[in-house]
């Protein structure tokens, strides 16, 4: 797809995927999904593909972290980058990214931002609650960048019980 088509479907699941309440045992249900999720898809299993990282925060608290077997020290910078954009834009990563490709533009120079503090690529999602805004983030790295947004949005709709477009 291109980035349009991409920002479209992007678009409407960051509309839909918004809870009504977040707490730390929501953090950890989430959490605990989207590890089971990432070992479903050999992330670091026994001669598997390489490990990822996840990480979810509220209002500036770490409330679930976890690296698979395999996960690289890199990629929790990864996480923190990601979770800049995601801070910075209340937007997922992986869309700020496909609308700098569509435009033709860096984070750099439309935004001052350096590559040192910020990763426009996917698996940083906004936490939304629902007549509040966003207050937090959810993150995942260690798989190709939009298989790291496939699998957030995925295991949260399935964590909301919603369905969502889902992209190609």
């Amino acid at each position: 797809m291109n980035p349009a088509e991409d920002l479209d479907i992007l678009t409407q699941q960051e509309a839909l995927l918004r809870f009504t309440a977040f707490n730390p045992d929501t953090a950890w249900q989430l959490g605990n999904r989207l590890r089971a999720a990432l070992r479903a898809h050999n992330a670091g299993g026994p001669g598997e593909a390489p490990g990822a990282t996840v990480e979810i925060e509220l209002a500036g608290h770490l409330l679930f972290a976890c690296a698979t077997p395999g996960a690289t020290p890199g990629q929790a910078d990864w996480v923190r980058r990601k979770r800049n954009i995601v801070r910075r834009f209340a937007r997922s990563s992986y869309a700020i990214g496909r609308t700098l490709e569509r435009d033709g533009d860096t984070l750099e120079s439309r935004h001052g931002l350096t590559l040192t503090d910020y990763a426009a690529h996917g698996g940083g999602f906004p936490l939304w609650i629902v007549d509040t805004g966003c207050v937090g983030s959810i993150i995942v790295s260690g798989l190709p960048q939009r298989d790291d947004h496939n699998l957030v949005v995925t295991t949260i709709a399935e964590h909301l019980g919603i369905a969502i477009p889902h992209l190609a």
